[in-house]
Parts: structure tokens; C-alpha cells; sequence
């Protein structure tokens, strides 16, 4: 059996200049201490966002396709701003290159010692660390540590009924920049200590929004149809590839699939396979609205 896998690119020489910079580039990047903190949509990360990074010394915050620092949004735009589910999946995942790179760019002018990456799960922290050119989250705090399963339950009510999500900074940005969602202002005053966070005086601020795509839900798509919708592409790409298996698994951001085939005797596994992967994604994107996180193509046999 093949597995089709990623694999390294490689660049024409630099001259001496571009590598200076470059090198100097991942060294100060090396010296970012990245933390993350994970928990299902809904249970509160953003509300207690702040909490996390006063606890651990850090001042930027990534939330939602957001770089924040203190009570300032320094760059990127917000997921919340999205009028459908799946559009706001892939601004917070940094789909877009433009965007991840207007984010990576500030990275590297703030001279950033700490940052805190809010996500879904493991996996989604590390994609985000990946494509904004930063190291993996050394440590990684679980809502389930910093929240009590009553005020985690209270969060998710919140969101499905009410459709009500947090920024982590104050309404005077929301206002300014995505008038359109806010709904209010948020002041937690904290003068107590949190056994679980630590020591948080002072007051935070926090911006409530109520995203279009909240109004309307989000749409779920049976494995059954999304099946038949990669059968119809891999048909349309190419009708000598046969399909054996196709498994459909529906994560907290997208689906992720697996596809079976063998292929014909003399296709080019590298170029071919991977324009395959680009043609299922693109395809079942665009007439569905779904995100598709990954797709894993697995070359069975050649046939003749």
C-alpha cells in the first residue's frame, strides 16, 4: 500500500542578504513561548482568555482569526464578522494566505515573547501555530482546568440558545471595527483569587457580538452524501481511478476524509494525487459550504 503524504519543498539559492534575514527571523521566533488554551465551541475560552494571560505573563492573544494585545486588536480580521459557519472556521484557521501573513508579519515587528492561541483542540492550536510561522504550544491548558463544569454547561447554553459569543477586548474596538454584531459591553471586576487561574485584580473588558451565522445555525451534511458528492468528483477527475473506501468523520471545525483507490499503471502519484486532494476539497467546499479540514488519500494497488 502507498500513503500519499506531505512533503518538504525546496527553493532556489538565496543570496546572503535574505539569508541573514531569514535566520535572524526564525531565531527571534525560537524565543516565543507559545501557550494554547482548548475547549469545544461555546465553553468560554474567550471569556476567559484575559484570566489566562494575566496568570502567565502573556499580552497577545490569538482569538478567532484576531491578533490581540492588552485591550487593542493589533491585526487580522474576526471570524464573527462571517455571514455563514464555515467561513468563520477557515478565518480563524487562517485560511487565507494574505491574512495569515498580515499576522505573521506583526508577529515578527511586535518582538513577541509570549502568546496564548485559542482553539477548538489540540490539533487546531498546533494548524494555527504552523501557519503563522510560530512553534507549537509548549503548554496547553484545558477550559475543563480553569472552569467549573457549571459555568462550562452555563457557557454552552448561552451560545446555542441566545447565539451570544465573546471578543476579548473592550466594545470601543468592536464598535469601531464590527459595529454590525456588537451587541454589549462585558466588565468583569476581579478582586478575588481564582484557586484555578490566580491573582486577577483589576477589571477586563469584554465585548459580546452575536454573529450572522449564529441566527441561522449550522448545516450538517450526512457521510452518506458527502460520500456520493467524492465519488462524483473522483469521476469527474479522472474515470480510471477507482474508489474502495471512503470514510467520513465530522470534527468540532470540518469533516475529515479518507479515500481508498487504486489507479491506473503510469499516473504521476505526486502532481496528479495532490491536484485529486485540491479537486475533492475545492469541489465539495464551494456547492456545500462545508469546510473540509484534511483529506488522506491512500493508493491501494496499481492497476494495470
Amino acid at each position: 500500500m502507498y500513503r500519499l503524504t506531505n512533503h518538504l519543498c525546496t527553493f532556489s539559492p538565496l543570496s546572503h542578504t535574505i539569508k541573514t534575514m531569514l535566520f535572524d527571523f526564525i531565531f527571534a521566533l525560537r524565543r516565543i513561548k507559545v501557550f494554547a488554551l482548548v475547549g469545544e465551541s461555546g465553553t468560554g475560552k474567550s471569556f476567559r482568555a484575559k484570566l489566562v494571560a494575566h496568570k502567565y505573563g502573556i499580552e497577545h492573544i490569538i482569538d478567532d482569526g484576531l491578533l490581540i494585545k492588552d485591550s487593542r486588536i493589533l491585526a487580522g480580521h474576526s471570524a464573527k464578522k462571517e455571514k455563514s459557519f464555515m467561513a468563520a472556521v477557515k478565518v480563524a484557521l487562517f485560511d487565507e494566505k494574505l491574512h495569515r501573513d498580515e499576522i505573521a508579519r506583526r508577529l515578527q515587528t511586535d518582538k513577541i515573547r509570549k502568546i496564548l492561541i485559542l482553539g477548538t483542540s489540540d490539533k487546531m492550536v498546533q494548524k494555527i501555530a504552523a501557519r503563522l510561522q510560530i512553534p507549537p504550544p509548549k503548554k496547553i491548558i484545558r477550559i475543563e482546568d480553569i472552569a467549573t463544569q457549571d459555568e462550562i454547561d452555563k457557557a454552552i447554553r448561552t451560545r446555542r440558545v441566545e447565539g451570544k459569543h465573546v471578543i476579548p477586548v473592550p466594545s470601543i474596538e468592536i464598535k469601531r471595527n464590527y459595529p454590525g454584531i456588537f451587541q454589549n459591553a462585558l466588565r468583569i471586576f476581579m478582586g478575588r483569587r481564582d484557586t484555578a487561574i490566580g491573582p486577577t485584580p483589576g477589571v477586563h473588558e469584554k465585548s459580546v457580538v452575536r454573529p450572522s451565522y449564529s441566527k441561522r445555525g449550522r448545516v450538517v451534511i450526512s457521510e452518506a452524501a458527502i460520500s456520493q458528492m467524492v465519488i462524483h468528483c473522483v469521476d469527474e477527475y479522472n474515470q480510471n481511478i477507482r474508489i474502495k473506501k471512503i470514510l467520513v468523520r465530522d470534527t468540532e471545525i470540518g469533516y475529515n476524509l479518507a479515500i481508498t483507490i487504486d489507479v491506473p499503471y503510469g499516473t504521476q502519484l505526486g502532481g496528479n494525487i495532490h491536484e485529486l486532494q485540491q479537486y475533492v476539497i475545492d469541489n465539495i467546499e464551494r456547492y456545500t459550504g462545508i469546510f473540509i479540514e484534511e483529506v488522506n488519500i491512500i493508493i491501494d494497488k496499481i492497476i494495470q
